[in-house]
C-alpha cells in the first residue's frame, strides 16, 4: 500500500467513447498521487485498444487489466487485488467524477479517522452535461452508517463513496452476481458498522444515457436468481448491524422481498421463491402481515411456482401500486 493514494478502478465493457470521459475525470482531479486501474471485461470491440491507449498516454498514473468477461464485480475485484492506495474509488465507465471527489473526501477520511467511507452530493446528469435531478437520490443526507437506509435502496452510487482501502480488505471480495453486485458489497460492508463521513457537496455525476447498461436487461430469471442473493445478504447484514426488525425500513424491505418472491415464483424459480419469502417471514417482525400468512399456506396447496404466476398476473390486471408506507421511504418517490 501507498499511503495517500488514491487508486480509481474502472470496470468497462464495450464503451469507448465513455471510458476516455470517465479516466478524463479522474485525470482532472484536483489531488495526487492517483493511479487509475482499467479492467477490461473482456470487451469485443476497440475499448480493449482504446484502454491501451489511454495507458500509453498516462504511464505512470494508468494501468490496464484484460480478464475474460464476468461482470462488473468480478471486475472491480481484480482490479481490488491489483491497487496499491491506501483509499479505493469505484468508478463505472459511463459516469463521471467532478474535479474536487478526492481533495474533498480524502481530507474528510483524514479528519474523522474513526469513519471508513466518505461520501458525498451526486447529481444525475444526461450525455450533453445537462443535469436532470441535483442532489440525486439521497447522497444529500447525512447518514452515520450505511444501515438501516439500505434496506430500502442503494441510497447512493457507486462512484458516490471513497473507501479506505482498510474497509475493502476486510468485507472481502466481490461476487460474481450480475445484478445488484455493488448492494451486495455494501450491505457486507454495512455489516462490519464501518463509520460514514458526510461532505456536503457535489462529488460526482451519474449519467443517463441510450447506450446499454446491464440493469436494462429484460430476463427475468437473471433477475430473481441474483435477488435471491442479495435479500439474505441484506437481510443477515442488516441483523449483525443491529438493526432493529420493528423500525420501518425492515417492514419496507419484507414487503419487498415478499414482493421478490411472488416474481421468482412467477418465473418458474421455486428455490428462489421460497428464500425471499422465508426473508419476508422473518423480517416482518411483530408486524407480520396476514397476507403472509395465507401465501405461505397457499404455497403448501398451489406450489411456489403456479402461485407466483397467479398473483403476479392478479397484480397486473388490477393495477396494484406501492402502498403508501412504500412511498413515503422511496427515495423516488420523495426526490
Amino acid at each position: 500500500m501507498i499511503p495517500g493514494l488514491v487508486s480509481t478502478i474502472i470496470p468497462v465493457y464495450n464503451r469507448v467513447e465513455m471510458l476516455r470521459q470517465a479516466v478524463e475525470s479522474v485525470l482532472a482531479q484536483s489531488y495526487r498521487p492517483i493511479e487509475i486501474i482499467i479492467v477490461d471485461d473482456g470487451s469485443t470491440d476497440a475499448t480493449g485498444a482504446e484502454a491501451d491507449r489511454l495507458a500509453g498516454q498516462h504511464p505512470d498514473e494508468i494501468r490496464v487489466l484484460h480478464i475474460d468477461n464476468g461482470g462488473a464485480g468480478l471486475a472491480r475485484e481484480a482490479g481490488r487485488k491489483a491497487a496499491y492506495g491506501e483509499f479505493i474509488q469505484y468508478l463505472d465507465s459511463d459516469d463521471l467524477l467532478l474535479p474536487e471527489k478526492f481533495s474533498v473526501q480524502v481530507a474528510a477520511l483524514n479528519e474523522h479517522s474513526e469513519c471508513g467511507i466518505a461520501y458525498g452530493y451526486t447529481r444525475l446528469i444526461n450525455t450533453d452535461g445537462k443535469v436532470l435531478k441535483a442532489p440525486y437520490k439521497w447522497s444529500a443526507e447525512k447518514h452515520d452508517k450505511l444501515f438501516p437506509a439500505l434496506l430500502v435502496d442503494r441510497w447512493w452510487n457507486t462512484h458516490t463513496p471513497l473507501f479506505r482501502r482498510s474497509v475493502c480488505d476486510a468485507v472481502g471480495p466481490w461476487s460474481n452476481m450480475r445484478m445488484s453486485e455493488d448492494w451486495e458489497y455494501e450491505a457486507r460492508i454495512a455489516a462490519l458498522g464501518v463509520k460514514l463521513v458526510h461532505c456536503p457537496q457535489y462529488v460526482s455525476s451519474h449519467r443517463q444515457h441510450e447506450e446499454s447498461r446491464l440493469t436494462d436487461g429484460t430476463d427475468e430469471l437473471k433477475h430473481c436468481r441474483d435477488i435471491s442473493r442479495l435479500i439474505p445478504v441484506l437481510y443477515d447484514s442488516a441483523v449483525m448491524a443491529g438493526v432493529d426488525l420493528d423500525c420501518a425500513e425492515m417492514h419496507h424491505f419484507s414487503r419487498w422481498a415478499f414482493l421478490e418472491a411472488r416474481r421468482a415464483g412467477a418465473a418458474g424459480l421455486a428455490e428462489e421463491a421460497k428464500t425471499c419469502f422465508d426473508i419476508a417471514i422473518k423480517s416482518a417482525g411483530k408486524s407480520r402481515d396476514i397476507k403472509l400468512r395465507i401465501y405461505d399456506l397457499l404455497s403448501m396447496i398451489l406450489g411456489w411456482r403456479l402461485l407466483g404466476k397467479v398473483t403476479v398476473k392478479l397484480s397486473r390486471l388490477l393495477h396494484r401500486k406501492p402502498g403508501r408506507n412504500t412511498q413515503e421511504l422511496s427515495w423516488s418517490d420523495n426526490g
